[in-house]
């Protein structure tokens, strides 16, 4: 009879193990690229992640009970019970349904994007690391902040009613306080919710001598998957000739100290063009700077350093970039950029990158 029972338990026990086996192989799983630095898993028609990498990579302790099979995530005081085949999940006692249930693919627990985007990444934030600001100066004098869009033009819409031109602003104001407390004068090119015409900003920029040009924007895209941090300067494809034959004979030329036999149209078109070639080397270095910091700081995907005919950077006399802070169209991201937190982290970020841009400059000036 003793034997009896074992043997039945033993395969009872493992009786579910075969089930989800089973299922897995049915339902067809495909392993895609990895994203975001995790492998993803298509099962069903839906994506599905492996909770113990998403658990390392935030430091969340998981446990896991082989008779029960039930699961229990913690972390700061926070906790999240699941169970394989289930679809509801216990989030600090309170339940939530997903529309997909947790799964085994290849002996591991797995969970869907869903419970990634909307419990686990909410719940357990990324740890955040603390800078020593002032540990180098930023070696810059004056920065204009472009805050994209508003007053009648309210730029991308979030699904829940989330708009671009407020985004942009409130992130635009943060990167200014704190580039004014590291001693670094700031224009913003507006500080309400107004509408400002594209040339203006360039000539706030160009008349306001500006060492750097940041416009601040966020994104949107029909795929609603699509998320990620991106940085553009202006396009090769723009002629710097051109332009620069364009400024010699609209734009002034302040040379301090500067003496030429003959100052022609020529000379200054040559002189406007290395400017501006040069200005767009600079621009592709502080991209790649405020990407890197980004990148460090923020457990966010970097879609990196690309060139865009913005007409708001063609104006500009100085290195200048438009960046993509996120997607207001991925439902995640527009809970992210909903959150004073998380702009404020955008705001340190880019500031860490312009503080690294400035002292490779300052290197390079010294040589």
């Amino acid at each position: 009879m003793k034997n009896f029972k074992k043997i039945f338990f033993s395969r009872l026990f493992i009786l579910p193990v075969i089930f989800y086996l089973l299922s897995t192989i049915l339902s067809g799983c495909v392993t895609v690229p990895v994203q975001d630095g995790l492998p993803v898993y298509y099962i069903g028609g839906a994506a599905y992640y492996p909770l113990v990498s998403l658990c390392q990579r935030r430091n969340v302790e998981l446990k896991y009970d082989a008779v029960t099979r039930i699961v229990v995530l913690n972390a700061d005081s926070k906790q999240v019970t699941l169970r394989p085949g289930d679809a509801l999940v216990l989030v600090d006692q309170r339940p939530m349904r997903l529309n997909y249930p947790v799964d085994i693919y290849q002996g591991t627990v797995v969970v869907p994007r869903q419970f990634k985007e909307q419990i686990f990444d909410l719940l357990f934030k990324q740890p955040v690391f603390t800078r020593k600001y002032g540990v180098s100066k930023i070696r810059l004098s004056k920065v204009v902040i472009d805050p994209g869009h508003g007053g009648n033009d309210p730029g991308a819409i979030g699904r829940t009613g989330l708009r671009e031109k407020d985004v942009n602003l409130d992130i635009a104001k943060r990167l200014s306080n704190l580039l004014k407390q590291e001693g670094v004068q700031t224009v913003l090119t507006r500080s309400t919710d107004k509408f400002i015409p594209l040339p203006v900003r360039a000539n706030i920029a160009n008349h306001g001598q500006a060492d750097l040009f940041i416009s601040i924007h966020s994104n949107a895209s029909r795929t609603r998957s699509l998320n990620g941090f991106e940085i553009y300067y202006v396009a090769p494809s723009v002629s710097d000739a051109k332009r620069a034959y364009f400024a010699a004979r609209n734009e002034a030329l302040n040379l301090r100290n500067a003496q030429f036999a003959s100052f022609s149209s020529d000379l200054k078109a040559i002189i406007w063009d290395m400017i501006y070639t040069n200005s767009r080397a600079e621009s592709i270095e502080l991209s790649q700077a405020i990407c890197k910091a980004i990148d460090d700081d923020l457990d966010v995907k970097i879609l990196g350093v690309k060139s865009a005919r913005f007409q708001v950077l063609k104006g500009i006399k100085m290195p200048g970039v438009l960046i993509e802070t996120g997607f207001l169209s991925n439902a995640g991201e527009e809970r992210l950029l909903r959150s004073n937190a998380y702009r404020q982290r955008i705001a340190e970020g880019v500031l860490e990158g312009i503080r690294d841009y400035s002292q490779n400059l300052a290197l390079v000036e010294a040589r």
